[in-house]
């Protein structure tokens, strides 16, 4: 598996840009930790503060340094809006598994956003960083992101991977296999 990158590569769709997270997203990471909806899926306290959003980009960049992770910031082609995020993580190179992890601001869920970004996304981890397998850990109880990857052809499997998530209600695993 392939995890020689140097900086976060720039993905681009039909309507999004997907870039690397900036200092100067940490409003858009706040509004997006304090958003309600988005927290109770992922299991995370409506707690934020600028503070933390501004240390949680710099623990998001330590990571990406370490070639522990890969985040990227969903963006709007038209006029650049923070939208939401998507990651890889949890790399097990032994066995060429990734997990990936996304969440998007509740004003632009179900317009199609989240399902364009992580197609670019899926195709840069088997095409680019040749994973095998694609790990991802959605509560049951949200349907939305369920549908998603059930769309995107992931299969449910019950087997826990690498899965390190707390706090998460429902839990549950589902898998997409390079082809």
């Amino acid at each position: 598996m392939n995890l020689n990158f140097t900086s976060i590569p720039i993905l681009t769709t039909d309507r999004l840009l997907l870039r690397a997270l900036k200092e100067e997203d940490f409003e858009a990471i706040h509004q997006l930790h304090s958003d309600p909806i988005v927290n109770a899926f992922v299991g995370r306290a409506n707690v934020s503060t600028l503070e933390n959003a501004k240390a949680y980009i710099l623990k998001m960049d330590n990571l990406i340094n370490k070639k522990e992770c890969l985040y990227w910031a969903i963006t709007s082609k038209k006029d650049q809006k923070f939208l939401g995020s998507v990651c890889l993580w949890n790399f097990d190179t032994e066995n060429e598994i990734v997990e990936i992890g996304y969440e998007l601001l509740s004003e632009f869920q179900s317009k199609g956003y989240m399902s364009e970004a992580l197609k670019a996304v899926i195709e840069f981890t088997f095409n680019t960083m040749k994973a095998d397998l694609i790990t991802a850990f959605p509560s049951e109880d949200n349907i939305g992101s369920v549908s998603i990857l059930k769309k995107l052809g992931f299969i449910f499997d019950e087997k826990p991977y690498n899965n390190k998530h707390e706090n998460v209600k429902n839990i549950t695993t589902y898998i997409l296999k390079s082809s």
